[in-house]
């Protein structure tokens, strides 16, 4: 897949390139503060907030089409939309494919169209399949919004807004990470579907920014299947088949989780062997504690959920006039020395449970 690798040029272009994302967002984060303000000091409840300064409205309805709708990643996506519709009185659907398939993707988008949706949100996975379908609802008076997946760089697509990780930059973030863990030798890079646009670009942005360093390592990209299972089998294969490498890192959350468990299994770090990637997940997060991952990387999913029925709601609310723009959700990496809330707290934010509430701050806040 072609890519656009100007940025990979100019470290600095790409911090400043994520900043911008970041300030774009800044409206987002104002409108809930105004939300907050309401009742001075005191707490407030949900249905408070929601009364807000609003006028009264439709109880609007967003259809978010997800590529894997089963996949544990997007349970704190679909609480930050059951919140976020909450607070601003709009319901939701979830629907969508379970297995990555972009034509059964465009037939939900197609049937949010029919069934007349107020908005649509849908990871833009393929580089060509959701322009028509994206652009159909545009011409029948639909708001659609990109989340967790966007066009290639350099590509226009006809959505709104894109709500998300800047997935290239979060890549080549990775990559020079890897580059100061690693000075020579064997990287293997594992991707669960190479192609796909919310992964595919986070692995071109590692491999730009370990080539860009100059060091004498040897990337060896490696596909390892849509499941979990299949992922972790195909990571075992290839370390008892390089065990030689000096690092093993992958960029979606299943591989991610694989990497670790063959990190425990084999005692890799002390081989002197690296590992890290992307993601939350519970056996990922327990392992970089017990040492055996270098680092994740936390995208943020509730917030890809909360914002882009945001967007939607202010769209709606003034009639197109304020217009949606891209937001970053933003990237931080998770170590060892950064872990510990992730174990310690059960929260709708991570996915851990269901209920609602609001996690006193403890200590300083890390970024």
């Amino acid at each position: 897949m072609a890519q656009d690798r100007d940025d990979a040029k100019d470290g600095k272009s790409l911090i400043d390139t994520g900043r911008r994302g970041l300030m774009q967002g800044a409206g987002l984060g104002a409108a809930l503060s105004l939300l907050g303000a309401v009742g001075g000091g005191g707490f407030i409840s949900t249905a408070q907030a929601a009364e807000g300064g609003f006028p009264s409205h439709k109880k609007w309805k967003i259809v978010f089409v997800n590529h894997v709708t089963t996949n544990p990643f997007f349970v704190p996506t679909q609480y930050g939309i059951q919140d976020a519709c909450s607070l601003l009185g709009m319901d939701y659907q979830w629907t969508g494919s379970a297995t990555s398939d972009a034509g059964e993707m465009v037939r939900a988008v197609n049937s949010a169209i029919a069934a007349k949706a107020d908005a649509i949100a849908v990871p833009i996975v393929d580089p060509t399949a959701f322009d028509k379908p994206i652009q159909a609802a545009l011409d029948a008076g639909i708001p659609v919004f990109a989340y967790n997946a966007d066009a290639p760089r350099g590509k226009k697509s006809p959505r709104l807004a894109y709500i998300g990780q800047d997935l290239y930059l979060s890549g080549y973030q990775m990559g020079e990470r890897i580059v100061s863990l690693i000075d020579s030798g064997m990287v293997a890079l594992f991707i669960a579907t190479p192609g796909q646009l919310n992964i595919q670009p986070r692995l071109d942005g590692a491999s730009d920014a370990i080539k860009k360093s100059g060091k004498k390592i040897d990337i060896q990209t490696v596909a390892t299947g849509a499941t979990v299972n299949e992922e972790l089998s195909k990571i075992k294969s290839f370390y008892l088949g390089h065990q030689d490498v000096k690092g093993m890192f992958a960029v979606d959350a299943g591989s991610t989780q694989g990497v670790a468990q063959v990190m425990k299994e084999s005692n890799l770090p002390s081989k002197g062997v690296h590992g890290g990637g992307f993601d939350l997940l519970p056996t990922t997060v327990q392992l970089i504690h017990e040492g055996f991952l270098d680092f994740t990387i936390d995208q943020q999913p509730y917030v890809q959920g909360f914002y882009t029925v945001m967007q939607a709601f202010v769209t709606l609310a003034s009639g197109g006039l304020v217009g949606p723009a891209d937001t970053n959700t933003g990237l931080k990496f998770v170590t060892k020395d950064t872990v510990e809330p992730y174990l310690n707290t059960s929260t709708r934010y991570e996915g851990k449970t269901t209920k609602p509430q609001i996690v006193p701050m403890s200590g300083g806040i890390k970024s």
